[in-house]
């Protein structure tokens, strides 16, 4: 495939053409808003496959198919777009969970017969949505990745607020403020940035602003504005508390892109843009966040058990492991980095697998307790297998995908951080608890009364789960080809760090 064509770009404005489509589709026509919606997804799924075949995997860590032009010269402001291989893989990633969000969605919103406008609505921010999130994944100027960091939050606010449970307005509110704090101080720590760099008229691209000499003090404090940002995104301890009440009262389509997608971006932009940015300033801060990221573990580990909300629980999980993410991130070695890299895949895969499944449970029970449900596995088999495996993936089960990405990052850090990587390991045995103590209260035990006649997945359902567990499969018993893709640029990263890498097989020295 021809690397020429401008496949990122394609890949941003076809979800918003697709928005537009839904929007205008005139009141006969209305009754064919998921049919649109979904071949609009579909058409995303093959460009991104069209961009995979035209991208070289032997040089994944550099930036490929390219595009930059002037937007703003008078501000230095460039639209420039490019994918290493982490980028890539997390785009792949979100156009692929997208139509099956859509799927997911299919009788939401009161539309049991005809479509309803509501679900015409969602789908098209969803589609919005979903163009914010390929470009920002894609951005390599550093003000339109800010405008795109905050832009996200349009559709999110709404599909939380518009169309989620009785405390929807709350819970978006919620979400607004503390992103837009997190966004406001990034925002002047970019602009700090810009009057650091050479300036001109692509003075944010992020290769001119890489490698700067920037007074030590300074850079603390740039490095600080961007990295609370991406810590509230993230969501990391103590500023995630609007996770748990946004997926309580989301829709569960609206929590797939908001904890499998959206919430990546905060990883992605402490690997790519707090690191090669801030290298002094991100060795100087590492062991503080470390000890942040092994309490996120810890704790959203502990919360999740003590959780009587099913949606909620989800949410705890997903703190517990992007704890992982960024212990990986800042533990500094090449093992490390690429295992965190390839666990935002996973974790994307597995929780959007839960938050889906824990929607269909929820849909046919009229509840999100989990003292609702009970002996389920004999009703409804095909749902409670399905709700296994993305459960044993989130515990990281062996043969599973997040077990690699979790084996990677745990080595990776003992390599260099010991102690760590061993308290860590308890976030594992934790995971184990809550995962299989929700099993156990919801599917096992005898079957609570109205719930004998509860149905099964049906196809179009199995088909929006379906694909991630095969997915969660096939990259547990073959990861190689993800791999691949970000390994290199897990060592392009230590580079621009400054710090020699330490090879995993050199934990073996350190063991006790």
């Amino acid at each position: 495939m021809s690397s020429d064509f401008p496949w990122l770009t394609a890949l941003i404005v076809l979800p918003l053409v697709g928005a537009a489509v839904l929007w205008l589709l005139p009141a006969g026509a209305r009754r064919h808003t998921r049919t649109v919606a979904l071949a609009f997804t579909l058409a995303e799924v093959a460009l991104g496959a069209g961009a995979l075949l035209a991208f070289d995997t032997g040089d994944a860590g550099a930036q490929q198919l390219a595009e930059t032009h002037q937007w703003i010269p008078s501000l230095g402001v460039s639209y420039a777009v490019g994918v290493d291989g982490v980028g890539l893989a997390l785009l792949l990633m979100s156009v692929v969970l997208v139509p099956l969000v859509v799927l997911a969605a299919w009788r939401e919103q009161g539309s049991t017969g005809a479509p309803s406008d509501r679900l015409r609505h969602f789908l098209a921010l969803a589609l919005v949505l979903e163009a914010f999130i390929v470009a920002v994944f894609s951005a390599r100027d550093v003000f339109f990745f800010y405008v795109l960091f905050e832009a996200m939050l349009i559709p999110v606010y709404f599909m939380i607020g518009a169309f989620g449970g009785a405390q929807r307005r709350y819970a978006a509110i919620k979400f607004l403020i503390y992103s837009l704090t997190g966004g406001l101080i990034m925002l002047v720590a970019v602009i700090a940035l810009y009057l650091q760099g050479p300036g001109g008229k692509q003075g944010f691209l992020t290769d001119n602003l890489t490698a700067l000499t920037i007074d030590p003090t300074l850079e603390k404090w740039l490095f600080a504005g961007f990295f609370l940002a991406f810590a509230i995104k993230a969501p990391m301890f103590p500023v995630h508390t609007w996770l748990p009440d946004a997926a309580q009262n989301a829709t569960p389509g609206t929590s797939v892109l908001l904890v499998g997608v959206l919430d990546k971006v905060g990883t992605f932009g402490m690997l790519t843009l707090c690191l090669p940015l801030f290298p002094a300033a991100s060795r100087w801060a590492a062991p503080f966040v470390i000890v942040l990221a092994i309490v996120s573990i810890i704790y959203g580990a502990l919360l999740a058990i003590g959780q009587k909300d099913l949606m909620r629980l989800i949410a705890y999980t997903s703190v517990s492991h992007f704890g992982f993410i960024v212990l990986g991130i800042f533990a500094f070695t090449s093992t490390s980095v690429a295992g965190s890299s390839f666990y935002m895949v996973n974790h994307g895969l597995s929780t959007g697998a839960l938050f889906l499944i824990a929607g269909f449970l929820v849909a046919r029970r009229g509840s999100q307790d989990i003292a609702d449900f009970g002996g389920l596995q004999r009703v409804v088999p095909v749902m409670a297998g399905t709700f296994l495996v993305a459960g044993l993936s989130a515990l990281s089960l062996p043969g599973l995908s997040t077990f690699v990405s979790e084996f990677l990052v745990l080595v990776g850090t003992f390599a260099r951080h010991p102690a760590a990587a061993i308290v860590a390991s308890l976030g594992v045995v934790l995971a184990a608890v809550y995962v299989l103590w929700t099993y156990q209260r919801i599917f096992t035990g005898p079957v609570r009364d109205g719930l004998e006649t509860m149905p099964d997945l049906r196809t179009r359902e199995r088909w929006a789960v379906g694909p991630l567990i095969a997915a969660m499969l096939v990259l547990g018993f073959v990861p190689g080809p993800a791999l691949d893709l970000v390994r290199p640029p897990a060592s392009v990263t230590l580079e621009q760090v400054g710090v020699t890498d330490v090879p995993a097989s050199a934990a073996e020295g350190s063991t006790p």
